[in-house]
């Protein structure tokens, strides 16, 4: 259960993530500014991590084969798995690591602390509306991002398979 002071922050933050100005500046802000604080904390604190629930994904690159990290916010699915959605700031282009999951959907994921191996698995259209539901119970009007986008984003529903690393004691 939520503590009442995350869904007001939530509710007042996530508005501001759909403007025009959070859109342009966020893309190139947010990334360094998480690696900093990733490397200040030894990765145990993620920026957006302190409002929503957050990972990074270690994906195998498509083209490159080298192994790429990248924060992101997750929805639980209440089943143990994770949602993630390919939003990119309401880019018009689909994030590298959309490209990255489809091409080898045996990833890892780092999640407070503990390391997991997971499966990746495009969410159909079937279970899109249900997945954009969990995910804009945690974070209010996030599907706009999608409309905004012209672009369908890419969902992807993340199974564990197996615990890689225990957080640290």
């Amino acid at each position: 259960m939520k503590a009442p002071i995350v869904t007001v922050v939530r509710h007042t933050i996530a508005p501001l993530t759909r403007t025009r100005l959070f859109r342009a500046w966020a893309p190139k802000l947010m990334p360094p500014v998480e690696f900093v604080i990733a490397k200040v904390s030894g990765n145990q604190v993620q920026l957006s991590g302190l409002l929503v629930p957050s990972l990074v994904l270690h994906c195998t690159g498509a083209k490159t084969g080298l192994v790429r990290d990248v924060p992101l916010m997750y929805t639980p699915d209440g089943n143990g798995r994770a949602i993630i959605a390919g939003t990119n700031f309401a880019g018009g282009r689909h994030p590298g690591w959309t490209v990255n999951l489809a091409a080898h959907p045996t990833a890892q994921i780092t999640v407070r602390g503990r390391v997991l191996e997971v499966q990746a698995s495009r969410i159909p259209e079937s279970g899109r509306d249900a997945a954009w539901a969990r995910i804009e119970a945690q974070w209010p009007g996030y599907r706009s991002y999608e409309r905004e986008s012209g672009r369908e984003v890419r969902l992807f529903l993340l199974q564990p398979t197996r615990v890689l690393q225990e957080r640290d004691a």
